[in-house]
């Protein structure tokens, strides 16, 4: 996009909290399932029925709001939003409108060495909708859509920002960010690829340096964090080529189509008004006590930034490190773990971001369903510390203790893995290799230091890795310069 132009993005993050039951009825809310199974006369706004607030909602509610900042209001109501959308059986929304229980939060994110701090507008509380069901991969491919109502009054937080994001990498560390925080809260799973954190992008484009904005569409129901950058880049690259051409953007609401990589028109943008909000009869309005929000602020987990800061300042981690050891709960709470067993938080964390996540990965599951547990891995470090074991024999048990659950005592023992300090038995291993390696010891000899690397190796190798290397390099020395 020409930098004539700068682009305006402001968020509408939802995400699905993870409360057993539904916010209006006892319906459950557990994803899957047979298509309209999950559902009952309260969920499908059959007539005559009448909501129940459920009451971990709000909790969840203050929980997320007092983690980004709000303000918590202590009289905040339900409103019904208008509108008739096929996934929307009453043809309203029971949603919030002027007195939501949170409101002018903030959440600080690093972009490119930048702190930039997204103000938050509001939070507010609602039920979610159903599902269109396509029959091809995408809208645009689709020849007919059927509706599934199990996700119908599934509880929903709609976190709005203001017009504060500047780019489409701006966006995706500020949904990233918050995506951790409400992990953290454990208030909802945020898994992006089954629909409980999506996303919704109002963007505008402006020329440089002025300050009215410009008109903006609004793209619907982004579900991945590349998905939502890639959108967001190509919408206010779409509407400022609009601009240059002499056209002019108009006020609708598309969807990013991942495939072609690009947004399509879906209908237009309604305005706040075609709504017609006005106070929900059915539910009494929400009175919150000094004593209930402080009841729920002493149950606030350890947030991503206060543990970063922790492990930077007393484990003595870099920031790099510590940035990915905090990307989730789980991580972070499996090094702290990990050194609570004994360990040193610099090896924990080396072996936590090597071998282990590796392991974690290719295995499709998270620290948390880790198979070799914090104590283990700690045993392991102390095994290395006591000279018991080397590092390359400690990557071999790192492997049996994923595969086995056994911890690394037990290991080292079963598979005679202890590592050699014997001077005598090592000694001979290297004259044997000495002998057997002529032409690296003469490079050694002529002055090529690193040709002790290989005869290192090959003691390693010929004493199936269990000699200890300090032991290996001082007698190949001695032996080499005699």
């Amino acid at each position: 996009m020409s930098s004539k132009y700068e682009t305006v993005v402001g968020l509408e993050v939802h995400t699905e909290l993870k409360t057993n039951s539904k916010i209006f009825c006892g319906c459950t809310t557990e994803f899957g399932g047979a298509q309209n199974t999950h559902v009952c006369p309260v969920c499908l706004g059959l007539p005559g029925v009448l909501p129940v607030l459920n009451k971990k909602v709000v909790e969840y509610a203050i929980k997320v709001g007092l983690a980004l900042n709000c303000e918590i209001l202590h009289f905040n109501k339900f409103d019904r939003k208008n509108y008739y959308y096929p996934d929307l059986p009453k043809n309203w929304q029971t949603s919030q409108y002027d007195l939501p229980i949170c409101l002018n939060g903030h959440l600080d994110v690093e972009v490119n060495g930048e702190t930039r701090r997204i103000r938050i507008t509001r939070i507010h509380m609602e039920e979610d909708a159903g599902k269109l069901v396509h029959s091809g991969n995408t809208i645009s491919d689709s020849n007919s859509s059927n509706v599934d109502y199990n996700r119908t009054g599934v509880p929903l937080l709609e976190i709005v920002s203001e017009p504060d994001i500047r780019s489409g990498a701006e966006a995706k560390a500020y949904v990233e960010k918050l995506r951790s925080i409400l992990q953290y809260l454990d208030v909802t799973d945020a898994r992006m690829e089954e629909g409980s954190l999506r996303c919704d992008a109002n963007i505008s484009v402006r020329l440089r340096g002025t300050e009215k904005l410009g008109t903006k569409s609004e793209i619907k129901n982004m579900n991945t964090l590349t998905g939502i950058q890639k959108g967001i880049e190509y919408e206010a690259l779409r509407q400022a080529m609009l601009i240059e051409e002499g056209g002019q953007v108009i006020q609708e609401t598309r969807t990013w189509d991942d495939a072609q990589g690009i947004t399509l028109s879906m209908r237009k943008k309604e305005a706040e008004n075609d709504y017609r909000y006005f106070p929900e009869p059915d539910l009494v309005p929400i009175i919150i006590t000094d004593e209930e929000i402080e009841a729920v602020r002493a149950e606030l987990p350890e947030l991503p930034d206060q543990k970063m800061d922790r492990f930077v300042n007393q484990y003595g981690l870099s920031v790099e490190d510590s940035t990915i050891l905090t990307s989730t709960r789980q991580m972070a709470d499996y090094l702290d773990a990990t050194v609570n067993a004994g360990s040193d938080a610099k090896t924990a964390s080396n072996w936590i971001l090597g071998d282990l996540s590796k392991m974690v990965n290719e295995n499709g599951l998270t620290f948390g369903e880790s198979k070799v547990t914090a104590e283990n891995l700690a045993g392991m470090i102390a095994l290395m510390d006591k000279g018991t074991i080397s590092g390359k024999i400690a990557k071999k048990v790192i492997v049996s203790m994923w595969e086995s659950g056994k911890d690394a005592d037990t290991i080292v023992k079963e598979e005679g893995l202890v590592q050699i300090t014997d001077t005598g038995a090592i000694e001979e291993i290297v004259k044997q290799v000495i002998a057997n390696n002529p032409q690296p010891v003469e490079d050694f000899k002529s002055g090529n230091g690193k040709a002790i690397g290989f005869l290192v190796g090959q003691v390693m190798k010929e004493s199936k890795g269990r000699a200890n290397p300090g032991v290996v390099n001082q007698l190949l020395q001695k032996h080499l310069n005699d």
